[in-house]
């Protein structure tokens, strides 16, 4: 089987209803995006934070996949397929998708803060204060935050390094490092762009831009990957 890797963003949980980007004014569902998304704002006042997620947690639980969600899942079928996404969201998952890797975390997950390796799965939309690891520590959001590495890029790098397909979905590709996962691409491979408002990659030699939403554009781009040749 061939191997596809999809890069997702924010642009394909919208049509889910689902915010997960800033607005223009730099504020996050009315917060400054350095008191609810960093270590400092964790430090300064835990309790504002864990209230942002346990009500970003709620708004997705009431969510599901859209179109473009289940077309990803449906790929398996001919394609070994991995989805690399910035969303923090569980919607991939529960498409069907079998293979997401998530570089900014995961909603549904918490994470001890003595001990980063302790990763734990949440019931339920709500973490609190005083919810504390095996080892006594409080438990806070597994969210990749702003001046935090990102554990999963290797990960992510080493799976686009080995793709016969990269495809590119509702992201600005401007944040880093995830922006940047494309450089690694081998040169000759399908790179496809999906969006509705293509990003500044498109002037890139060897991209085919498809300016749509997510829901349509995937239908378009699977007819893409049955006529290319991969090198048969």
């Amino acid at each position: 089987m061939k191997k596809i890797v999809v890069l997702t963003g924010a642009g394909i949980s919208a049509e889910s209803g689902i915010r997960t980007f800033r607005d223009d004014n730099g504020l996050w569902e009315g917060h400054d995006i350095m008191e609810v998304a960093s270590p400092e704002g964790w430090e300064k006042d835990k309790e504002k934070v864990l209230e942002f997620y346990n009500l970003r947690r709620k708004a997705c639980l009431a969510a599901k996949p859209n179109k473009a969600h289940l077309k990803l899942a449906e790929l398996e079928e001919n394609y070994e397929l991995t989805i690399i996404t910035q969303n923090v969201d569980n919607l991939h998952e529960a498409a069907g998708s079998s293979k997401v890797i998530h570089l900014h975390g995961e909603l549904f997950k918490s994470q001890s803060t003595l001990d980063p390796n302790l990763i734990y799965n949440m019931e339920g939309w709500e973490l609190k204060l005083g919810d504390s690891c095996e080892k006594g520590s409080q438990l806070r959001p597994y969210i990749v935050w702003f001046g935090e590495p990102v554990p999963k890029m290797s990960e992510a790098i080493e799976a686009v390094a080995k793709a016969d397909a990269l495809i590119i979905i509702g992201t600005s590709m401007l944040v880093y490092p995830a922006a940047g996962l494309i450089d690694y691409a081998p040169e000759e491979i399908l790179k496809i762009v999906i969006d509705l408002k293509i990003p500044h990659l498109s002037a890139r030699k060897g991209i085919t831009c498809i300016e749509e939403k997510a829901s349509t554009g995937v239908l378009k781009m699977e007819n893409i990957l049955k006529s290319w040749n991969f090198g048969d």
